[in-house]
């Protein structure tokens, strides 16, 4: 298998290109759209396993991830960092898991920043908290850091392109990689895949915020400082609809305001995603056509596309190379 032609130009898509470029395989993309337009854009693209199933391999690929993400990060022009995350709760104490123990997750104190005195003057008295210092992807730079170096392997980005069905890729391509993320649902008609749509608002900057805020509990709330500004959010909803709702918005500020206790800062863009969030689990296995070329499935990543896409990359290497 010489030729290989890749679904979606996604953080899925755009990693398994620069993988299968630099290795030697004539690879194309074909995407209706590339980098900032597509969902891998709308996300906080910070490294942590959420929304996607099932942890027996979600783990595994994560941890691959993690590992090549840090070798990334003191290289400059990636767009990637190492920043701590700490997470909170509302309800009760967080449980660490096990993965989290060697990479250095551990308790901390609720009082300490970022949240310190201004959680108890915003009226929040988290009950538990965990530290741990992961990786994160500026989208706006990585995004176009993976592209670049698709293109210098020698890869080529075909947009504005739509397939009804996988046999619609050129013939002289044996071997198709699809990771076309929410929209597999209408082109491999997989019923198991489920929007979970994401709306954030990217704000300035936010003064002495060093660190990753993430809240699960409802509401959800996130605050993720980078490089020129700083990610707000967010939702997680079962929709189809990409248009921006004002009063997720207002509810999303107000909610990170309150939790940082700032006053609320004034909005730069709003951004909204479909989490492709598979039931059944992360599709990743071969198939064959129906005009017997082989296809690699990658997608059903949910809410964790970047936290996964160094280690399922990788499986979809080995699968190709048990193919051959």
């Amino acid at each position: 298998m010489d030729r290989v032609a890749i679904i979606g130009a996604g953080v899925s898509g755009l990693t398994c290109g620069a993988v299968f470029a630099e290795r030697g395989y004539r690879t194309a993309i074909f995407a209706k759209e590339t980098g900032q337009q597509t969902t891998s854009g709308a996300a906080a693209a910070v490294w942590f396993p959420y929304d996607a199933a099932p942890p027996e391999k979600v783990i595994p690929w994560a941890l691959e991830t993690f590992h090549v993400l840090v070798d990334l990060a003191p290289v400059p022009g990636t767009g990637v960092s190492m920043i701590e995350l700490r997470q909170f709760s509302r309800t009760g104490e967080i449980q660490i898991p096990d993965w989290a123990i060697p990479l250095g997750a551990s308790s901390v104190a609720t009082g300490l920043w970022p949240v310190q005195d201004r959680a108890q003057r915003g009226g929040y008295n988290f009950k538990g908290s965990c530290a741990i210092t992961v990786p994160l992807m500026d989208t706006t730079i990585y995004l176009d850091y993976l592209a670049n170096r698709f293109v210098a392997a020698g890869g080529s980005i075909v947009t504005n392109v739509r397939f009804e069905k996988l046999e619609e890729v050129d013939r002289k391509f044996d071997l198709v990689i699809n990771c076309a993320g929410i929209g597999a649902r209408d082109l491999v008609q997989d019923v198991n895949l489920e929007p979970h749509r994401g709306q954030v608002a990217i704000v300035p900057k936010i003064d002495n915020l060093s660190c990753a805020i993430v809240c699960d509990d409802p509401p959800l709330m996130y605050a993720i400082p980078r490089a020129n500004d700083c990610v707000f959010g967010g939702t997680n909803e079962i929709s189809d609809d990409l248009s921006v709702d004002p009063k997720s918005t207002t509810r999303i500020l107000d909610e990170c305001s309150r939790v940082l206790n700032i006053d609320k800062p004034n909005v730069l863009a709003e951004r909204v995603g479909l989490r492709p969030f598979r039931k059944s689990g992360v599709r990743l296995e071969r198939d064959r056509l129906r005009d017997g070329r082989t296809v690699i499935h990658n997608y059903g990543h949910g809410g964790a596309g970047f936290t996964l896409s160094w280690g399922c990359t990788e499986s979809v290497v080995r699968l190709v190379r048990q193919a051959e």
